[in-house]
């Protein structure tokens, strides 16, 4: 068995890479294990008295860094083998150190909310690019429930939280965030009263959908202003076995690989079907893509199935607002699909990409302008022009901004443009798809 601060060992990537033009890409991949999952997964069990087993569990930096988190906070972790994590819940207490958050908005955020519910004070810490990412949208309903924080200029970590003797809201999120609504529900567990979240935009309901596994009491309605979340306080919750099912969003790369090689088909297999996470797939089949959804059973409370993708001649698309928050992560690679499709895509309402790992939307425009792909930015859309599947020039280098998805889309470019596209670092790849390197050389992706 193997600690949390001590994992087993694999081959640290960093640094550089280039991708080139790449034909008959083929196989089949495991779809990687899914992020927002697995950071639930780790801190239900935290919260949740007994042992859990979990299978699955993405060993990526961000879901470590919420594992060491958990860990400091009181519970029992263990790595039992590659994926598989034992979690041993209960109470939570103050951390010996300040607690480091690495590149997670999703951990810092979600264990905000959960450790608010305990008589405790700790200091959330980040990396630089976390630290600028803001965390005022949590703070500002924890503070409304009585816990006590105190952070640096701009509600950004360092963060300094006490929690402890919670009373029930009654909120509405300004933004839509599933980050925030659960930080809120996490909280909500120990407070007295119940509390209701709405949601006038549904996100992600990951967190709705594991609370009963772990014994945990949470209704959803839909009404016509949306959804309405509650939960009563004062609850405990009680281990589980569970299974992680596969990222929509890690697969999403591979797919677009598959998309724009030449003479390509491949398959990722056991992705989350969840309808919130889902709307890159949507979009993509309006573009005319060539995808097979075939079920894969389900884990985690999550339907799941194999996707099969073909090379395609992709069209412009118009991509309302509506769609962000079932897609907001994939919109650097629907933009790189853009650029080969044929037409104009447009993407609207993109203002949250702003407070993502960099400003994710100028960061997008940036990489596809450095490899001659015209693109714009009007307000909170961006607009490419795309140029089919044989035109896209390539040949840049892109700025990643310590930003994994930038990187992951950039040398997907690479792979269907007619010039080789570089990007300047490839260590964060591994905050979300540490296997990344190994799936694409797997299916003959020229990465190097």
């Amino acid at each position: 068995m193997t600690s949390v601060n001590n994992p087993l060992p694999r081959q640290e990537i960093s640094g550089p890479a280039t991708a080139r033009h790449s034909s008959r890409l083929a196989g089949r991949l495991d779809a990687a294990a899914d992020k927002s999952c697995s950071h639930r997964a780790a801190i239900l069990a935290g919260l949740a008295g007994g042992v859990s087993h979990i299978e699955g569990m993405l060993e990526s930096e961000d879901v470590l860094a919420a594992l060491r988190a958990v860990e400091a906070l009181g519970a029992r972790v263990e790595r039992t083998g590659p994926g598989q994590w034992t979690i041993e819940g209960g109470k939570w207490r103050d951390p010996d150190e300040p607690l480091d958050m690495g590149n997670s908005g999703t951990a810092a955020r979600l264990l905000l909310g959960a450790a608010s519910r305990f008589s405790l004070t700790a200091v959330f810490v980040g990396d630089a690019s976390l630290s600028r990412r803001p965390m005022e949208r949590v703070l500002a309903p924890l503070k409304a429930m009585g816990a006590m924080t105190g952070a640096a200029q701009g509600g950004r970590l360092p963060v300094r939280l006490t929690g402890g003797n919670l009373i029930a809201i009654d909120y509405t999120p300004p933004v839509a965030s599933a980050q925030v609504k659960s930080a809120v529900m996490f909280a909500a567990l120990g407070a007295r009263g119940q509390t209701v979240v709405r949601e006038p935009v549904p996100t992600r309901n990951h967190t709705e959908n594991m609370l009963p596994l772990f014994g945990g009491n949470v209704s959803v309605e839909a009404d016509p202003a949306g959804h309405v979340i509650t939960v009563p306080g004062g609850q405990s919750l009680t281990a589980c076995d569970l299974a992680i099912p596969g990222d929509p969003s890690s697969a999403a790369f591979a797919v677009a690989a598959g998309l724009i090689a030449p003479e390509s088909e491949l398959t990722v297999a056991g992705v989350m079907t969840n309808p919130a996470r889902f709307g890159l797939y949507d979009v993509l089949k309006e573009m005319g893509a060539h995808l097979e959804f075939t079920p894969a059973g389900s884990r985690c409370g999550e339907t799941l199935c194999d996707i099969t993708v073909r090379t395609s001649q992709l069209k412009g698309v118009d991509v309302t607002a509506l769609r962000a928050p079932s897609m907001i992560d994939e919109y650097p690679i629907l933009a790189v699909l853009a650029a080969f499709a044929e037409g104009e895509t447009r993407m609207r309402g993109l203002g949250e990409l702003r407070a993502k790992e960099s400003d994710r939307l100028s960061s997008t425009a940036a990489l596809l302008d450095a490899n001659g792909v015209k693109v714009e930015i009007e307000g909170d859309d961006l607009i490419v022009t795309g140029v089919g599947l044989a035109g896209v020039p390539g040949g840049g280098r892109v700025e990643t901004r310590d930003d994994h998805r930038l990187a992951m889309a950039g040398l997907v470019l690479g792979l269907g443009a007619q010039a080789p596209v570089s990007v300047d670092e490839t260590a964060m790849i591994a905050t979300s798809y540490p296997g990344f390197f190994d799936d694409f050389s797997a299916i003959g992706a020229n990465i190097d």
